[in-house]
């Protein structure tokens, strides 16, 4: 199992918005934990100190080695956009990726299957160079709050998410990061594309828009997706 961007605990101006899907004391043994950027609500290691093995290997964006090492964590590596790695039975390539902080995405190949995590990152062009490196992408995870602070767009809105999906050809598109909530900071600072609970929805409308061949799979805190291999990108039971 991979963690990707730990988010456990609050503090000012950062709360979930939603129930805690799983508690830092119920993971399960990791075979590696992926950092996209040093945002607190993505890079909240302090909190899996002392829950996970010291020596549970990290790939993150080079602004979270830091971090990552003073929380106790031994084996960090820094990952620039299409270098990759190997832990365990998994293949990480890191993506571009652009966000208010340098950012990057991960490609996670696995027992034949392939998924796009984008962390918080704009839509950018460079991102349209992910399905020419892997054509079959079968779970792309999206922001789609659409962020902005200070009046400047800093992560994906729903048209823009589903616009990529048709890019990357992705066959399930989970989305992300909707539910994250500034607190006060929202009145000062934060500016979302429309209202949390509105998101999911808006991004299922525009994914008939825009990619009517990717199905959308909205999950709720400790929900899961499965693949099996009838569900595979390429694969004859999608073919058409």
């Amino acid at each position: 199992m991979l963690l990707a961007d730990p988010w456990f605990s609050e503090k000012f101006g950062y709360h979930r918005g939603e129930a805690l899907g799983m508690r830092p004391a119920d993971l399960p043994p990791l075979a590696g934990v992926l950092v996209s950027h040093a945002h607190y609500d993505h890079d909240d290691v302090k909190a899996i100190a002392g829950s996970i093995d010291d020596a549970v290997p990290f790939l993150v964006e080079g602004g979270a080695v830091e971090s990552a090492r003073k929380a106790g964590f031994t084996n960090v590596r820094a990952l620039a956009p299409w270098e990759s790695a190997s832990l365990g039975a998994f293949t990480i390539t890191a993506t571009p990726g652009k966000h208010a902080v340098a950012e990057i995405g991960f490609v996670v190949q696995a027992d034949g299957f392939t998924v796009y995590f984008g962390g918080d990152t704009l839509a950018i062009p460079e991102l349209s160079e992910i399905p020419k490196r892997f054509p079959n992408i079968d779970v792309a995870l999206l922001p789609i709050n659409g962020l902005s602070v200070f009046g400047k767009q800093v992560a994906m809105n729903p048209d823009e998410a589903a616009q990529l999906c048709a890019t990357l050809g992705v066959a399930t598109a989970i989305p992300t990061h909707y539910a994250f909530n500034g607190g006060v900071t929202d009145l000062v600072m934060l500016k979302y594309y429309a209202k949390q609970d509105e998101l999911p929805d808006l991004f299922r409308d525009a994914l008939k828009q825009y990619a009517p061949a990717t199905r959308p799979v909205v999950l709720q805190p400790g929900g899961t997706f499965m693949l099996d291999s009838s569900e595979q990108s390429g694969s004859s039971a999608n073919a058409g």
